[in-house]
């Protein structure tokens, strides 16, 4: 029934997606997207929450997904993507309709910024916060024109609403209620030349897929850096290749980055400066530090999780935590030293009692699942069974964890369990507990 579930929403986006196509014939014809498991607030891409309004598991959704939409797509390039980020700051990029043909700039000019040059010429440029006016426009269009000739089974729209440039769309299913976090996006085929020299170092993907899997494409997203013009600057997004290295990443690690995930959301929300994007982002440098067999190991989960919430404390410490694909990006380079130093603190209180505040995090998650379960009670005798309800999801921190995470720390009084590198040698990746590394 989950599956049916998901496939119905899905079936609703894709032919939403066909008839804003159908509109004023902008999107691409054969349109390829991407449905990624969890909401944008979850980090599943790096959009700044700043602008979202805030959505609560189990009173607004019981499953939330992100729906990549594709406005442009650039699919016949065999060599590195070069983008114009003479205007940007790193990982961010300006977009000339130049690299397109005038069929195409005649169909987007009015949701580009347009430049004038000395020599006469024009350049129009892609503008972010235009397209997803016009994609917010066209989706209520479209979502207008689907209720007024409702079809049996198709799901209910229950809510739409713009949140800076992502379309959120609450969607009724049975008696679930599913949120969709729609991002309208620039599609490139290949890889950008500026985050060439990553492919040169060692991974610990290495071996496991291939590097064609990990480079088969990137995005733009419409989101730009602290200091950055709105209107004409895009970020870029590996999106597509986080989804292959999540294969790669084993299930203690993952329980681990989930709890740590769930203490940082509800602690460290305001003001806005940790998102669940940055954490998602060390964990992928410490999968290239650390050995693999002890990465492997199963029963680590709780070590792992201190290791995540000393290297976020190291982080702020020190205002650095560069971007896994573009290292010289530090995505916490804009923040001030009152705001770190802030949060810097209320994580050394998480550190000094871990399995209080996982506790405390799990017992969030139980009370939405329970709201989840009564309210589709109340709506359906047979109520539809979703990934965040009592049935399980492997995913999410239980009490198991915060008693192993409790024994950790009682066994090892003061003493710091971390996944930093060992600055005596950094020939090869090491983990340490206190202060000897291994």
């Amino acid at each position: 029934m989950e599956e049916k579930t998901q496939h119905t929403a899905a079936s609703l986006s894709s032919r939403e997606g066909s008839m804003v196509q159908k509109l004023d014939q902008k999107l691409p014809v054969a349109n390829e997207y991407l449905l990624l498991s969890g909401g944008v607030r979850e980090g599943v891409v790096d959009i700044d929450l700043d602008e979202l309004n805030v959505y609560a598991r189990g009173t607004d959704y019981d499953m939330d997904f992100t729906l990549l939409v594709p406005a442009l797509k650039l699919h016949d390039r065999n060599q590195p993507v070069t983008l114009d980020m003479r205007h940007s700051a790193l990982c961010h990029s300006w977009l000339s309709l130049r690299l397109f043909d005038e069929g195409t700039i005649s169909k987007w000019k009015d949701c580009c910024t347009i430049v004038d040059h000395i020599n006469g010429a024009t350049n129009y440029f892609f503008s972010p916060t235009k397209v997803a006016d016009w994609f917010y426009d066209s989706i209520s269009i479209v979502l207008s024109e689907i209720q007024k000739k409702p079809q049996r089974g198709m799901p209910k729209v229950e809510k739409v609403e713009k949140n800076g440039t992502i379309i959120s769309i609450i969607l009724g299913v049975g008696s679930s209620r599913m949120l969709y976090d729609i991002v309208p996006v620039v599609s490139f085929k290949g890889w950008p030349a500026v985050a060439q020299s990553w492919l040169m170092e060692n991974h610990f993907w290495d071996g496991k897929i291939t590097e064609e899997e990990v480079i088969s494409g990137f995005y733009l997203v419409p989101a730009c850096s602290y200091k950055g013009k709105k209107d004409n600057e895009w970020r870029l997004s590996f999106a597509r290749s986080e989804v292959q290295l999540k294969k790669c990443i084993s299930s203690s690690l993952m329980q681990a980055y989930q709890a740590c995930k769930a203490i940082i959301i509800k602690l460290l929300s305001r003001p806005k400066a940790i998102s669940p994007y940055h954490l998602r982002s060390m964990m992928l440098w410490a999968c290239d530090r650390l050995p693999a067999n002890y990465l492997a190991q199963e029963d680590y989960a709780a070590h792992f999780l201190l290791g995540l919430i000393d290297d976020l404390q190291h982080c702020l410490v020190n205002k650095m935590c560069p971007n896994y694909f573009i290292p010289q990006c530090n995505m916490l380079e804009h923040l001030s030293e009152e705001t770190v130093m802030l949060h810097a603190r209320k994580l050394s209180s998480v550190r000094s009692d871990p399995a209080e505040h996982l506790r405390t995090a799990i017992e969030h998650v139980k009370a939405a699942n329970r709201l989840t379960l009564e309210l589709q009670r109340r709506g359906s005798t047979t109520s539809i069974p979703s990934p965040q309800s009592d049935g399980g999801d492997t995913n999410q921190p239980d009490d198991r964890l915060a008693k192993k995470l409790q024994q950790l720390v009682t066994e090892n009084p003061g003493k710091s369990i971390s996944v930093f590198i060992n600055p005596d040698d950094v020939t090869r990746p090491h983990f340490r507990i206190d202060d000897k590394f291994f």
